[in-house]
């Protein structure tokens, strides 16, 4: 009740004023937007204050890192998008807050469904980015992405995600997840093999 507590508590927070511009001063300018500088705040070596001062400053997003899903598609010879997605709804029903909207494509002769969605819409505000839908999809067409920066002043026309808003091509899944890019590539190679193999030794 002699305000040694307070005191105490202010001692504190001017140990950690002083801090930081020492820190400065050791660093010369470099512990501020860059990479160098952001890594040291992180650290347990950092003194006096350590916030990133966002949006200047960005933390690093690791590569498992997930937020709202989005469709992959690869090119062909032409450049023509070649979506992974057939329309098979399976993301849509494992989906907790069924935020996930699918029309199919039909054949205009045969009125038969075509392996490929005609629309495809996701709310991303109802989206609790579990990962499901990514995790559940048969076809590798659905991944989480590292974009978090969505924030808008109309959500209800603009945060409902079409197929168009959605498509991100199969470079930019290679460049925000490389280890797991790899991984893929490299089981869809030895499945290629093994495939290769049987037919080989069928022919023989």
């Amino acid at each position: 009740m002699d305000g040694h507590g307070i005191i105490k508590g202010l001692m504190v927070s001017c140990k950690r004023f002083i801090d930081t511009y020492l820190d400065d001063i050791r660093w010369f300018g470099r512990r501020y937007r860059t990479p160098e500088g952001i890594a040291h705040r992180m650290s347990k070596d950092t003194a006096g204050l350590f916030t990133v001062q966002y949006p200047e400053e960005k933390l690093p997003v690791p590569e498992e890192f997930r937020f709202i899903p989005f469709l992959v598609y690869e090119e062909d010879a032409e450049g023509n998008k070649i979506h992974r997605c057939t329309s098979c709804g399976i993301c849509s029903k494992v989906c907790p807050p069924q935020c996930i909207w699918i029309v199919r494509t039909l054949d205009p002769k045969t009125g038969r469904p075509v392996p490929e969605p005609a629309e495809f819409y996701i709310d991303i505000d109802v989206c609790m980015n579990c990962g499901f839908c990514a995790e559940f999809c048969p076809f590798d067409a659905i991944k989480m992405d590292h974009d978090y920066e969505i924030a808008v002043y109309d959500r209800l026309t603009v945060n409902i995600y079409d197929k168009a808003k959605l498509s991100k091509p199969l470079s930019y899944y290679a460049m925000i997840r490389p280890s797991n890019y790899q991984k893929e590539e490299m089981a869809k190679a030895e499945k290629e093999t093994l495939k290769a193999a049987r037919k080989a030794s069928g022919n023989s």
